[in-house]
C-alpha cells in the first residue's frame, strides 16, 4: 500500500489517501514524529500502530487540557477522555499522567473531601460517597474522610444558621432542616441536639421533632 496524501483537517488531525482513496484521519504530531511522507510504503501493521499512536496522542492532549481546568481522580479522567478516545487509548493517557505527577488520587481526594467539608458542610459518610463517585477507592475514601472529619456539631450548627435560622419559627420549617441535614449525611440524634441548642440560643419555640 502507497500513501498517496496527507492533507491537513481540523483539530490538530491530517487526512492519510492510501492508493488513492481516503483511509484515517490520525493525529498530525503522530504523523510527524513517525515521519510519514507521500509516496511511503505502509502495511497493514504499520497502519495500526500509527492508528494506535495517533490516539493515544489526541487521549493525552485531551487529559492535558482537562486536567488544566481541575483535578480530576484517575477513573473520572479516563472516562471523560473515553468519551472520545477509545478506552485502551485512555487508559495508557491516563497512566502518562500518573508518571509525570499530573494526577494523583490521594492528592485529588484529599482536596476534594476538604472542599466538600468546608465549603458543603457535608458529613462524613456524604464525603466518602462523593469521593466514591468521583473512583476513589471505599478504603481511601473512608481514611481520607475520617482524618479531615470536622467537629460534626459545628458543622450542623453552621448550617443551620446559613440556611434554615428563618425558617425554625414552626413545625414546617424544623422538619425542613432535618430533611436537609439529614440529606446532607447528618444522622437524626445529632441533628435534633444541634437544632434544640440552636432553637434554645434563639429563643425560638424548642420542640421534639
Amino acid at each position: 500500500m502507497i500513501i498517496t496524501g496527507i492533507e491537513p483537517r481540523k483539530k490538530g488531525l491530517s487526512a492519510i489517501y492510501i492508493d488513492g482513496e481516503f483511509a484515517v484521519k490520525l493525529d498530525t504530531k503522530t504523523i510527524l514524529e513517525n515521519r510519514v511522507k507521500v509516496g511511503a510504503d505502509i502495511d497493514d501493521e504499520q497502519l495500526h500502530f500509527l492508528i494506535q499512536q495517533s490516539d493515544l496522542q489526541r487521549a493525552k492532549d485531551k487529559a492535558l487540557w482537562l486536567i488544566s481546568y481541575r483535578d480530576h481522580s484517575s477513573r473520572e479522567l479516563e472516562d471523560k477522555i473515553s468519551r472520545t478516545c477509545n478506552r485502551e487509548a485512555a487508559k495508557g493517557a491516563v497512566e502518562r499522567m500518573e508518571e509525570l505527577g499530573l494526577i494523583n488520587d490521594e492528592n485529588f481526594a484529599r482536596r476534594y473531601a476538604s472542599q466538600l467539608y468546608e465549603n458543603k458542610k457535608l458529613a462524613k459518610s456524604a464525603v466518602i460517597y462523593k469521593l466514591c463517585l468521583k473512583g476513589i477507592d471505599k478504603e481511601t475514601a473512608s481514611q481520607i474522610a475520617e482524618e479531615l472529619e470536622p467537629e460534626s456539631d459545628s458543622q450542623i450548627y453552621a448550617v443551620i444558621e446559613k440556611k434554615y435560622k428563618n425558617a425554625l419559627n414552626d413545625e414546617k420549617g424544623r422538619k425542613r432542616a432535618v430533611a436537609g441535614l439529614q440529606r446532607m449525611g447528618y444522622r437524626y440524634g445529632d441533628i435534633k441536639r444541634v437544632l434544640n441548642e440552636f432553637c434554645d440560643e434563639q429563643e425560638f419555640p424548642a420542640e421534639e421533632f
